[in-house]
């Protein structure tokens, strides 16, 4: 089953991959942050009225100094109550052959309405509590940066992909480019990188990330299962036993 699972992912992450016209994407989630050892995976936005769970498989294909490429995977649960709440995993990356779900590294919850901001740690039981004053913010790095981008951003292109309709969501791509000339890319090469978004307005959340860098490998996220009923309640709780730390400064919201 899991391996049929991953074997969905880069077909349909294949399958998105579709020309389109120049144009700019307006209210879409935090962009995608690429190759990275810890993967925030889905960015699950806080608005009211759709709920929703799933599974997020997420695939990394690295490129090694040895000419030979690492596979890894994990797997995410998230979810979003009606009133917003939600829930978001960081599980560790492991190997295509690892048995059962990887480790849960931490997980995330917030809930719009009081703007109490938790993240949870299971090695230590430890739950942190902010209160905001605004909506989460994405995790750090998890918009690419493009310090090679001149002023005007002309080493950018946005293309729109257009729209698929998968598992029964109308999905909106888009595709960004970002060339790296050959004197700065560290290869001797010029080189793109390429990273396409599928987009369900519905939900609000992307349902396929594809990010593809020469240099650093490639990385597909898929919600591979959605489910649009109201989540159990419990999955918003902080469990038994945790400690509960609150981080909010002084003085603040």
């Amino acid at each position: 089953m899991r391996h049929s699972r991953i074997a969905f992912i880069a077909a349909l992450a294949c399958a998105l991959q579709t020309t389109g016209v120049h144009a700019q994407q307006a209210s879409h989630p935090p962009d995608y942050p690429g190759v990275h050892i810890r993967i925030p995976g889905v960015f699950v936005t806080p608005v009211p009225g759709a709920p929703f769970s799933g599974n997020v498989e997420i695939l990394s294909k690295e490129p090694l100094p040895d000419g030979s490429t690492r596979f890894r995977r994990t797997v995410n649960h998230i979810a979003r109550s009606s009133s917003g709440v939600i829930y978001n995993e960081l599980r560790q990356l492991v190997t295509p052959s690892f048995e059962g779900e990887p480790r849960l590294l931490s997980f995330h919850l917030y809930d719009p309405q009081t703007r109490l901001n938790t993240y949870l740690y299971p090695e230590t039981h430890i739950a942190r509590q902010t209160l905001l004053k605004e909506s989460p913010k994405p995790p750090a790095g998890s918009t690419p940066q493009t310090p090679l981008a001149d002023s005007k951003g002309n080493n950018l292109i946005t293309t729109d992909l257009g729209t698929e309709t998968v598992a029964g969501l109308l999905l909106h791509g888009t595709r960004k480019e970002r060339a790296v000339p050959a004197n700065l890319s560290g290869t001797g090469k010029a080189i793109t990188i390429t990273d396409d978004y599928w987009l369900s307005e519905e939900l609000k959340v992307y349902l396929v990330l594809r990010h593809n860098d020469p240099r650093t490998g490639e990385q597909t996220v898929g919600i591979v299962s959605v489910d649009r009923n109201e989540p159990d309640p419990a999955r918003f709780q902080i469990p038994v036993g945790y400690k509960i730390v609150d981080e909010t400064p002084v003085g603040k919201p």
